[in-house]
Order: C-alpha cells, then sequence, then structure tokens
C-alpha cells in the first residue's frame, strides 16, 4: 500500500505545483490540463481550459498529486486537520524546508528543540497547507 498526498487548488494549481517542485527540488510526473482532455463527445468549456486536471511530483519515495477544482465548486481555502510531516531528515535541510515554506505563510511554532527532536517547527505555507518538519530524534520509551 502507499498513501499519496492529493493537494487541490482553486484556479491556481499550476502555480502551487511550481512552487512545490522548487521547494523540494521534485521530479516532475507531468501535468495536464482540462483542455487537454480528449474525451469524445464532450465539449470543454473554455473557463476551464487552463485548469490543471493532474499533475504529479515526486519528492524522494513520496508523491503528491494536484488537481484545479471545476469552477463554481465548493472550496475551503485552508484545512486545519492535516498537515504534512517532513522527517529523516538532517537539520541543515530541515532550515532550508521550513524557510522556503514559511515565505508568504504563517510559522505557527518556529523551528526549535522539542523533547522529540532537536528542530522541528509547523508552518502553513502560502497556499494554506499545513507542514511539519522535523529532524528525527531517539525518543525515550517510543518505539
Amino acid at each position: 500500500m502507499k498513501l499519496i498526498s492529493y493537494f487541490v487548488f482553486n484556479g491556481n494549481t499550476r502555480e502551487a505545483y511550481e512552487f512545490y517542485k522548487e521547494v523540494f527540488q521534485a521530479e516532475s510526473k507531468g501535468l495536464m490540463t482540462f483542455g487537454e482532455t480528449n474525451e469524445p463527445g464532450f465539449e470543454m468549456p473554455e473557463e476551464i481550459k487552463d485548469r490543471i486536471l493532474h499533475a504529479e511530483l515526486q519528492i524522494g519515495d513520496s508523491i503528491i498529486y494536484f488537481s484545479d477544482t471545476m469552477p463554481g465548486h465548493p472550496f475551503e481555502e485552508k484545512c486545519d486537520k492535516i498537515s504534512i510531516a517532513i522527517s529523516d531528515i538532517v537539520e541543515s535541510k530541515a532550515r532550508e524546508l521550513f524557510e522556503k515554506l514559511s515565505k508568504g505563510g504563517t510559522v505557527t511554532m518556529p523551528l526549535q528543540s522539542t523533547f522529540w527532536s532537536p528542530c522541528y517547527g509547523a508552518v502553513t505555507d502560502k497556499f494554506g497547507i499545513g507542514w511539519q518538519v522535523s529532524v528525527q530524534a531517539e525518543v525515550p520509551g517510543v518505539k
């Protein structure tokens, strides 16, 4: 089984996709607009042709999918229930990623030493995605 994060935006997926591609130095696995679909008998409305139907980034062993909503569909700018955790990185990489994700976003917990990590911080980026950046550490009693 593999879990894949799926980010949905309201017309600015291309901007978000490029942002995360740069932040993570990710490999593009493809990008397709609604206008590039070839559904026989379906006339694509002009206002959605440039929106992203599906895009994919490979970040290490992880994958993130991206898509735009259809115009007029309900859309929440921010979700406080889920955040993406980044771990198994060295402190210099944690600091680099945290700084990049923080630009235009809101730091909810600055990078700091905690009982579970020598370097941990949380941020909501400029697209409303929550991130937790953490350097792994041995935690007594946790296996």
